[in-house]
């Protein structure tokens, strides 16, 4: 699959390797597909702000409004996630059983390292992507043993307290940029009609040299990025995906692993709503954000 840049992107904002190709599908994953899901609504995708690891450990406006939206959406499925914290030198898709929770920071107290988020995982399902990301010529394997990140626990530990939904893990390949990354889920956004919730796990703002802990200070120049990247998304996508033309990004987002997932819940469905919006620690965005 070769990647266009933001700028040759097509006008309908659809990857031209599936225009004569049968959607990405779950169905051979499960012996049997519910009629039931024929008339049911489509799930959204969602980008969600995760922050720091203390995420899990907070109540505050961020996980109010994780819960809601596990409370209000159809139950799914599974849930097919890309993580900041997993990248790696190609495609790959984790199809461990049971992956365990993986505390992948230090410093922070020890009541964090003692959270744990006991979620199945779905190999039928993950196997089945590989399979046919494969198919069109996507380099793609399977991960047997990949452990959950922060990224992936932090955030559903409000959105799905219950850990009954059964997840899996994309990779973040280093080589991809935005538009590969929002190609990517334009490849998979066929997985909303099976009614499997589909999540970019980043922050909109990321740059962790000006953290300042538990200030309630916001950074301006920070929110000032997250507003106009939003206006972008709203009325402009190729401008959103060539966002590194924004003055001074660095000073925003110093590497892109945070915000590329972002563009992968983008490009299952263009349409963007706000679900919340805020700060932490001065300069991380906790936006979260819906794509229809």
């Amino acid at each position: 699959m070769t990647y266009s840049n933001a700028q040759t992107l097509k006008a309908s904002h659809q990857p031209s390797s599936t225009d004569a190709i049968a959607p990405i599908n779950a169905e051979a994953a499960w012996d049997d597909v519910p009629a039931s899901l024929k008339n049911t609504a489509l799930l959204p995708a969602l980008f969600i702000s995760h922050g720091a690891p203390t995420l899990a450990l907070e109540q505050s406006a961020t996980t109010s409004a994780l819960a809601r939206i596990g409370q209000n959406l159809p139950k799914p499925r599974a849930i097919v996630i890309m993580s900041a914290h997993w990248q790696s030198s190609k495609l790959e898709i984790n199809n461990n059983p049971q992956p365990k929770t993986w505390h992948d920071f230090s410093g922070f107290s020890s009541e964090l390292y003692d959270v744990q988020y006991p979620v199945s995982g779905q190999p039928a399902l993950a196997e089945t992507l590989a399979q046919q990301l494969t198919t069109r010529g996507i380099s793609c394997s399977v991960n047997p043993v990949r452990a959950c990140d922060h990224g992936v626990w932090a955030p559903l530990i409000h959105l799905y307290p219950e850990a009954d939904i059964p997840i899996v893990q994309i990779s973040l390949p280093q080589h991809y940029d935005s538009v590969a990354c929002y190609q990517l889920g334009a490849l998979l956004a066929h997985l909303r009609e099976e009614q499997i919730l589909i999540i970019g796990s980043g922050s909109v703002t990321h740059n962790l040299r000006a953290i300042r802990w538990q200030s309630d200070s916001i950074d301006q120049a920070a929110k000032t990025f997250k507003q106009w990247l939003l206006q972008q998304l709203k009325t402009d996508i190729p401008a959103a995906l060539d966002w590194q033309q924004y003055p001074n990004y660095k000073d925003i987002h110093p590497s892109d692993e945070h915000l590329l997932p972002l563009f992968f819940a983008l490009g299952t469905g263009q349409r963007v709503s706000v679900i919340h919006q805020s700060m932490a620690h001065h300069s991380l965005g906790m936006d979260i954000y819906r794509f229809d």
